[in-house]
């Protein structure tokens, strides 16, 4: 029974999150991260605030199964005040509380947005999954799907929803590419067959300016948020 047919679960969120917060202003962007264990994901989210918050108010919530290992990785690092990161521990599969029931993603959200904002940006991680994770549109505003050349040049050949339809797809740790055997041109021809005209970023966080092509493509997307009618 494939979890992707409305009809079999009607209680899923698939429609689009109101962009408006209680008072009529815009509420803030909300873009999820996911990807499989390990590919850096939450180096992203790090690597992100690190870029971003001087610019811009931001907020992060992340999940992990039984654990805030994620969200205490993000406080040891000091890339936010500690008001500004929430965990959520899902108990079950990761993709379940960020695509089947968000409740409790969607509470966390919404606590940040009252405790500490005016908020421009949530960034909401979800646990290591498989290359089935999505997000509910109910739940963020974009999706960023992050893999690792570590675990295969033939990922984005595979596909699956995460590779194929995410908003932005982030194939890091790049200067790993000569020491595991992975040929970065494969991976972006098979990107691009899989994904068509949706963006890639080829990217190394241990770079100094590793992370800019994701900040940009985020700035981008905030400035289009903004614009737009709420």
């Amino acid at each position: 029974m494939h979890l992707d047919h409305p009809e079999t679960y009607p209680q899923r969120h698939t429609h689009g999150a109101d962009p408006r917060r209680p008072d009529g202003t815009r509420r803030a962007l909300r873009i999820g991260l996911g990807g499989p264990v390990g590919s850096g994901k939450t180096a992203t989210v790090a690597a992100l605030c690190r870029a971003l918050r001087d610019e811009l108010s931001i907020a992060v919530v992340t999940n992990d199964i039984y654990t805030r290992e994620d969200a205490e990785f993000l406080l040891r690092n000091a890339v936010l005040p500690a008001e500004r990161i929430s965990a959520v521990e899902t108990g079950a599969c990761p993709h379940t509380a960020i695509r089947d029931d968000i409740s409790a993603n969607l509470e966390a959200v919404e606590d940040l947005e009252e405790g500490v904002g005016p908020l421009d940006l949530i960034l909401v991680e979800s646990g290591g999954d498989n290359l089935t994770a999505t997000f509910s549109k109910g739940l963020v505003d974009a999706q960023v799907f992050v893999i690792d050349v570590a675990g295969g040049d033939d990922i984005p050949r595979k596909g699956g929803p995460g590779v194929t339809t995410a908003d932005l797809l982030v194939v890091n740790k790049t200067d790993l590419a000569p020491y595991v055997g992975s040929d970065l041109e494969r991976m972006a021809r098979d990107a691009k067959e899989q994904r068509g005209d949706l963006p890639v970023a080829f990217t190394s966080l241990v770079a100094p300016e590793g992370v800019r092509p994701i900040a940009d493509w985020v700035r981008e997307r905030l400035a289009a948020w903004t614009a737009a009618p709420a």
